[in-house]
């Protein structure tokens, strides 16, 4: 799977080699309850159509107008949206919100080939505009960049900024690694039985040869990075998990019930000397407590633990309420 704005972009390319004029729109900041976040991105084609989205549905109504009407823009430029609480009420933005947009004619496209291109290799790349000028340009980036607009260039960052390591590649981690794709994450699955690793069959997940702990050492996790261990199997998952615990993973889960769960940690503290604090950082029996019976169950139930856990991470990086976000 694609994320939203790579599949925009992708559009864009497309609607562009046929020969139809494209506008690319980017939020850039928000006021109070906007509906879509900083960096989200919407492609107007030059007959009405679009891809994406930046609000709930009436400011893309608005820009559709503008465009169906003949308005363009032979450089980026930016435009607002609820700026009074009348016109919050017209566009549909909750509680006041506000929209700034950075709205820019899509002419050469030789970025965004070569970003599809990179980020399809599994590389986050930022991308810079200059307002003045329509000057794009692309950079590596880190997971710890965010996305930056001081006025006269917007740098918004595509790619997968963050990983799900599985261990085990058996038929709920197939369900795990497709739920994971669809939320942007680079999907990594490690599994050195060969009658597991061989019927992977997944597009986009990349599979890590090796003993676990040796793939979760040599990954080097980062506050980015969440580990699952699905085999069922001590001798693979306890592992992972021993080096998975003592890395700055911000996520570590393991399958299996309570029992085994007690068992394991006893395991892990007695043979691999793992404090208390690190034991605590293992979720088990994995997933939120949904009821869940069936492999793809299973995989909404630990799916939604680890963007639980990646939501709580992430708001302490946020700015204070009334900023831009990203």
């Amino acid at each position: 799977m694609e994320s939203l704005d790579l599949r925009v972009l992708g559009d864009a390319l497309a609607w562009r080699r046929a020969g139809h004029a494209v506008t690319l729109v980017t939020v850039v900041e928000t006021w109070g309850s906007a509906p879509r976040p900083a960096g989200a991105l919407l492609a107007v084609r030059g007959d009405g159509a679009v891809s994406g989205s930046v609000s709930g549905g009436c400011v893309e109504d608005d820009l559709i107008a503008r465009v169906k009407a003949g308005e363009r823009h032979g450089a980026p430029s930016m435009i607002a949206y609820g700026v009074s609480k009348e016109e919050a009420a017209r566009f549909g933005l909750p509680c006041g919100g506000t929209l700034r947009l950075v709205q820019e004619p899509l002419g050469d496209t030789a970025w965004v080939e070569e970003l599809l291109a990179r980020t399809a290799a599994h590389e986050l790349v930022a991308r810079t505009l200059t307002l003045a000028t329509g000057a794009v340009t692309l950079a590596p980036a880190s997971r710890d960049e965010r996305m930056q607009f001081d006025g006269i260039k917007l740098t918004t960052l595509f790619g997968p900024k963050w990983r799900l390591l599985l261990i085990g590649a058996g038929q709920l981690s197939q369900a795990v690694a497709q739920m994971g794709q669809m939320l942007d994450f680079e999907v990594l699955v490690c599994d050195p039985r060969e009658e597991y690793a061989g019927s992977l069959g997944l597009t986009g997940a990349a599979h890590l040869p090796g003993m676990p702990d040796d793939v979760v050492r040599e990954l080097r996790p980062d506050a980015h990075t969440a580990i699952v261990a699905l085999t069922h199997d001590p001798k693979l998952d306890d592992m992972a998990l021993l080096e998975a615990l003592r890395s700055d993973a911000f996520y570590v889960g393991a399958l299996g019930s309570a029992r085994n769960q007690a068992t394991r940690k006893k395991r892990l503290a007695e043979h691999f000397e793992l404090t208390e604090t690190e034991l605590a950082r293992l979720h088990g029996p994995v997933g939120l407590r949904i009821g869940a019976k069936t492999p793809a169950e299973i995989a909404v139930s630990i799916v939604a633990q680890i963007i639980e856990r990646k939501n709580e991470v992430s708001k302490t990086a946020q700015p204070a309420a009334g900023c831009a976000v990203a």
